[in-house]
C-alpha cells in the first residue's frame, strides 16, 4: 500500500517504476536478473551499465529481439531518462515478460 501511494506522489502509477536505489538492490537480490538497455547505438557508444544487454526501442526489430528472451527472467530496463524504458517495460510485459524500470533513466544509478 506505501509503496502504491509512493507512486502515485512521485508522478508513477505503475509499482514496478524504480528509483535507482531501489532498482539496484532489487536487481542484486533478484535471482535469473538481466540488465536491459533500450536505449539507440549511439548512446550506448557513451557507457553502459555492466553486463547490460542492449535493445534499441527504437529499432523496427524491437519486439522480434525481445521476443527471443528468456520469459523465466527478470529484466531490469533502463534508457537515458526512464520514458522509453517505461515504455518498452509495458510492451514487454503485454508479451509476458516480468519487468522492473529505472525511473529517472542511467543518471539515476547509483554510484
Amino acid at each position: 500500500m506505501f509503496k502504491q501511494i509512493w507512486n502515485l506522489l512521485k508522478g508513477s502509477s505503475n509499482p514496478n517504476d524504480l528509483s535507482g536505489a531501489d532498482f539496484k538492490a532489487k536487481f542484486t537480490e533478484t535471482p535469473n536478473a538481466v540488465m536491459l538497455d533500450v536505449r539507440t547505438k549511439a548512446e550506448v557508444s557513451s557507457g553502459v551499465l555492466k553486463g547490460a544487454k542492449n535493445i534499441d526501442f527504437f529499432s523496427s526489430s524491437f519486439k522480434t529481439e525481445v521476443q527471443k528472451l528468456d520469459k523465466n527472467k527478470t529484466y531490469f530496463v533502463y534508457c537515458r531518462s526512464g520514458n522509453r524504458s517505461s515504455q518498452a517495460c509495458g510492451v514487454m510485459e503485454q508479451l509476458g515478460y516480468k519487468t522492473f524500470n529505472l525511473v529517472g533513466g542511467i543518471g539515476a544509478w547509483p554510484k
